[in-house]
């Protein structure tokens, strides 16, 4: 009979201790990663630059190429250096883009200083900071008088306050005006993009007689229409924000409507159509805008503080402010008028 088997047992060997960064090591580690990120932030930089090389370069390089460069991507890539001359990758939420705006600044400038001469008083009466509500008369059948107001703002405040104006829905729906209108800052008018503005402490601009004060007939000039049903009362009200009464003249006589053909307008989703004396006489040409003097008036802000959010549900108190606010624009209006001498000098 064989012995029987011996068991060995096996030592447990020592584990080795797990190995630990040390200080010095950490650092290198953390200076490695910060390194890394320099890195791809200098690679997304240079790829950002060499897609945007400019609508020139874009285009020379196509031209040196040949016809046989010429492929999907290079077509492209001249697409892309074309849209993003003018335009940028960041926008707000409602579309404004800054490069956008900046690109047709030259061309507002100049209606501004040179084709209308815009003249302004009682800037003081904006607010410097904070949340406030610009309610002015409307006219001149396209939306020149809010762009206008915007620059009048921009370049004579102290502040350089930008005024977000809130576009109808004529204009916030057309294919070729609602994309201009949008980038360049103004937003379509109803009372939730209205108290999302103010509640950010913005400038808003609103013209409460709608369609009918931009398209009124030129017999009809300088009379305020009816302020709508006083939704903008309700938005000031909601948002705890002042209203700055706005007088623009010399809006009215750019575009004199002398007569109005609706049902060529009402295919095409427009509420109205125009004819003027130039407009479609002329065609294309009859769209150019009358070189007439302008002035922009600001009055004294109308504070509505003694309310609060829970008026704006009664319907009499919304009217009698909203027609309190009619009649200042209106004094204003008639009060600027009366001093003006000749629609072209002022």
């Amino acid at each position: 009979m064989s012995d029987p088997a011996k068991v060995v047992p096996i030592k447990k060997g020592r584990r080795r201790p797990k190995r630990t960064a040390g200080p010095s090591e950490a650092d290198e580690l953390r200076q490695r990663v910060i390194e890394l990120e320099r890195q791809l932030a200098d690679g997304r930089k240079t790829h950002r630059e060499k897609g945007d090389e400019g609508l020139l370069v874009t285009l020379a390089r196509l031209v040196a190429s040949g016809a046989g460069g010429v492929s999907w991507a290079s077509l492209a890539r001249l697409q892309r250096a074309a849209y993003f001359a003018w335009h940028s990758e960041d926008t707000d939420d409602f579309g404004s883009d800054r490069r956008f705006a900046e690109t047709l600044e030259p061309v507002l400038e100049f209606l501004y200083a040179v084709w209308w001469r815009v003249e302004t008083s009682g800037i003081e009466h904006v607010p410097a900071q904070g949340r406030g509500l610009v309610v002015a008369n409307h006219s001149g059948v396209l939306p020149y008088d809010g762009i206008m107001m915007q620059l009048a703002i921009r370049h004579e405040h102290p502040a350089r306050r930008v005024c977000r104006m809130l576009a109808l829905d004529m204009f916030a729906l057309l294919p070729v005006l609602a994309p201009m209108l949008s980038k360049s800052g103004s937003v379509r008018a109803n009372p939730a993009n209205a108290e999302r503005l103010l509640n950010r402490d913005e400038l808003v601009g609103v013209f409460p007689e709608g369609v009918k004060g931009v398209g009124k007939r030129f017999k009809d000039r300088y009379q305020l229409a009816r302020f709508g049903r006083g939704g903008f009362i309700r938005i000031a009200l909601r948002t705890g924000s002042p209203i700055i009464p706005c007088a623009i003249v010399g809006a009215e006589e750019i575009h004199p409507v002398v007569a109005k053909a609706d049902w060529v307008g009402r295919p095409f989703g427009l509420p109205y159509f125009p004819i003027t004396p130039t407009f479609p006489m002329l065609g294309p040409l009859g769209v150019i805008p009358l070189p007439t003097k302008w002035s922009i008036d600001f009055g004294d802000p109308q504070d509505l503080s003694e309310y609060g959010p829970d008026d704006a549900r009664d319907p009499i108190l919304v009217n009698r402010l909203s027609q309190q606010v009619r009649e200042t624009v209106q004094k204003m209006i008639d009060g600027r008028v009366a001093r003006r001498r000749s629609v072209w000098f002022g």
